[in-house]
Order: structure tokens, then C-alpha cells, then sequence
């Protein structure tokens, strides 16, 4: 069989390995020819692929970011979009379609799957860990590690200048990074957008902070909404999948504590390097383990599922109850952790 592979939506530590991991265990123990789709779903639009082959993939493991390349591409919405993509795989020769992503490039999987009869495979990948039927998506544990790593050395700059210092990371509905990064990390407040939080609240732990002679770091999660406000937007623009472009919460954050508490207050925007970067060991592993079972289910004509960990096993689960609902923060987690804050 020639499978097909393809990797979307916005680039993630780990993605490599699947790849590699695939296409080893595909063509050693399965004879298994693969091709794979560039920039994500936009390859089988545009019929644009290259081959992949056990030299194609060798030395990619601890490589970041994807060799097929990514976008957040929607062919549901592109014009004869559907028709276009299985008159790739036929001309193409694809039996079968391994789709590598979050939320939208899964979705889109699993339309494709269950009303289109394109045989699909899904591996979760996004680092917001905000998918429901995975224990943990790779590329997360790397962006709590460079997220933490940033916070430690935030801690000394703080304290040396005696300000506050606003980090704001990614987690567009689920505040997975702050929370993980913000605890390891020694933050002094973490807001998440699963609890719209209190500007005054927040103002009287920094005040609590400076009190005890120490300078706090304020983590916040870039989807994170004051109670009486909305998002920030970094603009008005949508991507193909209706989503908005975030950022800008933190600096929003910083000026209200220095305005209400009048401590300065400075703001460092994580942003892509969260993204960036070799994946940690964790994620190695976890995304090759992903890979192989993605193609074991291939070879066993199981599709319109997708591989996710649960405890320390990779079972399948459907895509589309995968993408069903987003894996947000548990209130009661949220409030364990609040023992820190000030």
C-alpha cells in the first residue's frame, strides 16, 4: 500500500519523530510505500508531495519544527476542496491517509473519514495538550520545559529591580502551559482562561508579594479573560478555521498592576519559541510510540481512528469523538495550586 502523510496546523516539537517512526516501521515490517503531502492539508489540494523513504527520515528525530512543512489550511472551505483531495490520492496511488494535528487538521479528518470514505488515521499533536481523548499530546512537555526554563530566569531579573514581571504563554482555551509551567516555575499568580480572573484580586497578591520583600512573576495564559472584559486580540483577522490571533493580554496585564498598585511592571511575550526547538526526551517518545501504532492501525484497515495514550498504553479512539470536546483545566486543579499564589 502507499500511505500518505501529512502534518498541520501550527508547527510542534515531536512531529519529526511520528514521521520517522511511520515510515520505519511501514516499510520494514509492512512493505509499506509512503508519500508525503507538503504544508499540511494545502499538499493534497494542490497535488504538491515528495517521497518518503527510510533515508528521507534518517537524523530527523531530534529535529524541531516538521520536514513536510505545515499551515492551517481548510479544505472544507476551499472551493471543490473535498474533490480535489481524493482526486490526489487517486492519482497519487494513497491508500490510506496518516494526518498528523490538533482540533481542525483532525476535524478535518474526521469529515473526511466519516462522510467522504477517505481512509484516514489521526496522530494528536498541539501543545496546548486541549485534546480530550489523549492523557497527553507530544510537544507540550517541550513547552513547559522552555516555558519554566524562562520563568526561573525571570525570577532574578525580578528581584532585582523589584518589579513585577508578566509571562505570558500560549493556551488559547485551556490554560494547560501556565498552569504546569506556572507551578514548576515558582509563579505567584497563574490565570487560565478556564477562570476569569479578578484584576483587583490579582493586584492585592502582587501587593502581598512586594510585602514580603519579594518581587512576583504573573504567568497568564494568552486565552485568559479579566472578569469584567473579553480576550485580546493581537487583530481583528481570522485564519481558515474562524480562529483569532491572541497576544496582547499580558501587556494589557502589566499596565493595569502598575496603574492600580504603582509597582513597575514589565511584560515577556513567549510566543513561537514555545514551539521551537528540539523536542525534549518525553516527546521523542511519546510521539514515536504514536507513530507506530499510527501505522499499525493503517495496516489493519482501522480508520477513522485516532492513536492517543492513555496511562502509559496507545489505544484507538475515534477521531471525531476525539475533536468532540476541547480537555480543559478541572476547577479543582485550578484551586489546589492557588495555595501559591501571593
Amino acid at each position: 500500500m502507499r500511505v500518505g502523510v501529512l502534518t498541520g496546523g501550527g508547527d510542534c516539537p515531536g512531529l519529526n519523530a511520528v514521521i520517522r517512526a511511520v515510515v520505519r516501521k511501514g516499510v520494514q515490517e509492512y512493505g509499506h510505500e509512503f508519500v508525503g503531502f507538503r504544508d499540511g492539508w494545502r499538499g493534497p489540494l494542490e497535488g504538491r508531495s515528495i517521497r518518503l523513504d527510510i533515508p528521507a527520515v534518517r537524523g530527523i528525530l531530534p529535529r524541531g519544527g516538521t520536514i513536510l512543512g505545515s499551515s492551517r489550511t481548510n479544505p472544507l472551505k476551499e472551493e471543490d476542496g473535498i474533490r480535489r483531495i481524493k482526486d490526489t490520492l487517486a492519482r497519487q496511488r494513497v491508500g490510506a491517509l496518516i494526518t498528523i494535528g490538533g482540533e481542525d487538521t483532525l476535524g478535518v479528518a474526521a469529515r473526511l473519514s466519516d462522510e467522504y470514505q477517505v481512509p484516514c488515521v489521526g496522530v494528536p499533536k498541539t501543545i496546548d495538550n486541549d485534546l480530550s481523548a489523549t492523557d497527553y499530546t507530544f510537544g507540550f512537555d517541550t513547552a513547559v520545559g522552555i516555558a519554566t526554563e524562562a520563568i526561573d530566569r525571570l525570577h532574578t531579573t525580578a528581584e532585582s529591580h523589584m518589579r513585577v514581571l508578566v509571562v505570558e504563554v500560549m493556551g488559547r482555551h485551556a490554560g494547560w502551559i501556565a498552569l504546569h509551567s506556572g507551578l514548576a516555575g515558582g509563579a505567584n499568580v497563574i490565570l487560565i482562561p478556564e477562570q476569569r480572573f479578578d484584576i483587583e484580586q490579582v493586584c492585592a497578591w502582587v501587593t502581598s508579594r512586594f510585602r514580603a520583600s519579594y518581587a512576583p512573576i504573573v504567568v497568564v495564559a494568552e486565552g485568559a479573560m479579566p472578569r469584567d472584559g473579553d480576550v485580546v486580540l493581537k487583530d481583528g483577522s481570522l485564519d481558515s478555521f474562524g480562529h483569532v490571533r491572541l497576544s496582547g493580554v499580558g501587556e494589557w496585564l502589566a499596565k493595569e498592576i502598575e496603574r492600580r498598585t504603582g509597582k513597575e511592571a514589565r511584560t515577556t511575550v513567549l510566543g513561537h519559541v514555545q514551539r521551537g526547538g528540539t523536542p525534549s526526551a518525553f516527546d521523542r517518545w511519546l510521539a514515536t510510540r504514536f507513530g507506530l501504532h499510527a501505522i499499525d492501525a493503517v495496516h489493519e484497515g482501522d480508520f477513522g481512528m485516532m492513536v492517543a495514550l492513555r496511562g502509559t498504553d496507545i489505544v484507538r479512539v475515534p477521531i471525531a469523538e476525539a475533536t468532540a470536546r476541547l480537555k480543559t483545566v478541572d476547577p479543582e486543579l485550578y484551586t489546589e495550586v492557588g495555595v501559591f499564589f501571593g
